[in-house]
């Protein structure tokens, strides 16, 4: 008897660009616009849950200066 091989899961899709600076006025980072705990918990919420906070993300630029997403 032989063992099927285990796939890997399929990767979390996820918002982030790299580019982890966090912006102190609202909180959130200037990459990919996400809270902090977003970002920490992303692996542990579910799929509709990311989806639900990538659907809010494109609103959320709007809470940062655009002078400072200048220098990104």
């Amino acid at each position: 008897m032989t063992d099927a091989p285990r796939r890997p899961p399929p990767p979390i899709k996820t918002p982030c660009v790299k580019v982890c600076v966090v912006d102190g006025e609202s909180g959130l980072c200037m990459g990919c616009y996400r809270r902090l705990n977003e970002v920490a918990g992303w692996a542990r919420l579910t799929e509709a849950e990311r989806e639900a906070i990538m659907a809010e993300l494109p609103s959320r630029r709007a809470l940062i200066r655009p002078e400072k997403l200048a220098m990104f």
